[in-house]
């Protein structure tokens, strides 16, 4: 058996780096050619008609009126940055929690992983308050812009 693997070694060693990333190329190179079959055969086989019905605007089954150019409130903007705050405070609470109980052994000290995330959650908590305060998540009071 040890032959073997010391026969695959010389093997390995042999060959060049790149040929590592053959199996990778391949998969990509089929997705992409899986999607494009996908496309060349719709466009073959399925029915195209272009009718007025076809060809209206189609807006989550409502009737579209008016012009779609029109301003829209700082409170969707607002709203979307917020999403993207909270996401970024999960993505950093995973990771804290995932390592929490080796914490002590690679910061040095038995609480400092707790302490700094209770900091970092202040901060986030000092946020979210002026957030509530500015009426930011009050959907009844619509204000043109906060």
């Amino acid at each position: 058996m040890h032959v073997f693997f010391t026969g695959f070694s010389k093997l390995a060693a042999m060959v060049p780096y790149y040929w590592q990333y053959v199996a990778l190329l391949m998969q990509v190179a089929l997705a992409f050619l899986i999607g494009a079959g996908m496309i060349v055969g719709s466009r073959y086989i399925g029915r195209h008609r272009n009718l007025p019905v076809k060809l209206e605007t189609y807006e989550c089954g409502i009737t579209p009126v008016g012009d779609a150019r029109q301003r829209f409130s700082v409170r969707f903007y607002l709203v979307a940055v917020l999403f993207i705050l909270f996401d970024v405070e999960v993505v950093f609470l995973v990771p804290w929690a995932v390592i929490y109980r080796r914490l002590p052994a690679i910061a040095g000290s038995r609480l400092f992983g707790f302490w700094e995330m209770l900091v970092y959650l202040g901060f986030v908590a000092v946020g979210l308050y002026y957030i509530v305060r500015k009426g930011v998540l009050n959907w009844n009071q619509d204000k043109a812009d906060l």
